[in-house]
């Protein structure tokens, strides 16, 4: 089972993630406003989460705190320990692409949508090519080096046997 990060002040789309993520087999953590979601941040970096870690983040760009989805995007951005999960931001607003390509550049954005968001299984193929990418990005996780075997020092090679060359003494 994966986990989603769900950042969105909006009722019915704040359910609607939170049912699609269910309905994929997924966990979801969610959040209503920026500041929860940068506090979240800071609770995992200082080692105070205990659970899954989510591997992606659905991010509303416009949230009801000063802490905006962009916002949130950069502080994960910045994690060592969640900072390379796969984040989308969302708007139902109209972007000009420079506006779009700025947003996506500010968060750290795998991918901007727009909403109305795209049907379940468009969505469900649209987030897992980002968890792909983001994974195929990772460095491999380090396995455990080989043992050497230990070292086998030879046994000292015996002397050689002595043969008794000299003459048997004489018996009296």
């Amino acid at each position: 089972m994966t986990t989603w990060m769900i950042v969105e002040d909006e009722p019915g789309i704040y359910e609607m993630l939170l049912a699609m993520s269910e309905v994929l087999g997924n966990e979801g953590i969610a959040f209503v406003d920026g500041d929860e979601a940068v506090a979240w941040v800071d609770e995992v970096d200082g080692g105070r989460f205990e659970g899954e870690l989510p591997e992606l983040a659905l991010l509303d760009i416009r949230l009801p705190t000063s802490t905006s989805g962009p916002m949130v995007g950069a502080r994960l951005r910045k994690s060592p320990t969640v900072g390379q999960m796969g984040v989308i931001l969302m708007t139902a607003y109209h972007l000009k692409d420079d506006e779009k390509q700025e947003l996506i550049a500010q968060a750290g954005a795998d991918l901007l949508l727009t909403k109305p968001l795209p049907s379940v299984g468009v969505m469900q193929t649209t987030l897992a090519e980002v968890v792909a990418k983001r994974a195929a990005l990772q460095p491999p996780k380090p396995t455990a080096a080989p043992v050497p075997a230990p070292a086998v020092t030879p046994a000292p090679a015996s002397p050689p046997a002595r043969t008794n060359t000299s003459t048997p003494p004489s018996v009296l």
